[in-house]
């Protein structure tokens, strides 16, 4: 009979966009180098035994597993950058249309650049994702991000619509909806529900007031490094585009 494994949830990150190639050794020997590792496990397929592209990774201390998604999301492995969030918040963050799309993006610039730009406006409950060529994963030079509250994506929007990401000027706004033909989420109406689940939402789920301070910290470091006065066009994506 197996044992049954009781996870601290408060202590485990969740690990996705995994390559076949990974494996639980390997997590362990990567994530032992942020902290000390209780466990690790990825769920393989019953018959084939290969892997189902996700695992978890329980720490010692939550402490340790706030750090790790601090410093490991968006690390590639084997080309595939890894997407990690805190398992216990993972499931019960809520999506309210929050989404944004960036464009014009350089070449250079990968899903942990983004990550690291993007991230300090507020929770994520979309990692950046950048489309890619399915032949060649080079980048298309457009890429999508949701948040968990308009303000954070409207702050993200006013501190970095114009600015320089590598060598070229991004373009963020909200994306296209994919069921409104040229309606961006954003809306008032997306708005007011978000507003109304909010009120609804546990109190661990709230946004510290420590999020206001880095946003207001990054509006200081913006001002060193003003817009482009060359000016910039609105990007409108096509169908495949919207999100």
């Amino acid at each position: 009979m197996a044992q049954k494994f009781e996870r601290n949830q408060e202590a485990t990150v969740y690990i996705g966009n995994l390559d076949d190639r990974v494996t639980d050794e390997l997590v362990w020997e990567l994530m032992v180098q942020v902290g000390p590792v209780v466990n690790v496990h990825l769920p393989k397929d019953r018959i084939t035994q290969s892997s189902q592209g996700y695992g978890f990774c329980e720490f010692q201390s939550a402490e340790d597993c706030d750090y790790a998604v601090k410093v490991m999301n968006m690390v590639k492995l084997y080309g595939k950058p890894m997407r990690i969030n805190k398992s216990s918040t993972d499931r019960r963050t809520q999506d309210v249309g929050a989404k944004l799309f960036i464009g014009n993006l350089d070449v250079q610039v990968d899903e942990k650049l983004l990550y690291d730009t993007f991230g300090v406006f507020g929770q994520m409950v979309q990692p950046p994702k950048i489309a890619r060529d399915a032949l060649s994963n080079s980048s298309k030079g457009f890429a999508f991000v949701g948040y968990a509250t308009f303000e954070a994506a409207d702050a993200a929007i006013e501190a970095l619509n114009g600015q320089y990401l590598a060598n070229k000027p991004v373009t963020v706004n909200y994306s296209f909806k994919k069921d409104a033909r040229g309606e961006r989420h954003g809306s008032a109406a997306e708005r007011l529900l978000a507003a109304q689940a909010q009120k609804n939402m546990p109190v661990e789920q709230i946004q510290p007031q420590q999020q206001q301070q880095q946003q207001q910290y990054y509006y200081q470091a913006q001002m060193q490094h003003p817009p482009s006065q060359t000016g910039t066009m609105d990007y409108y994506p096509p169908p495949q585009q919207q999100w």
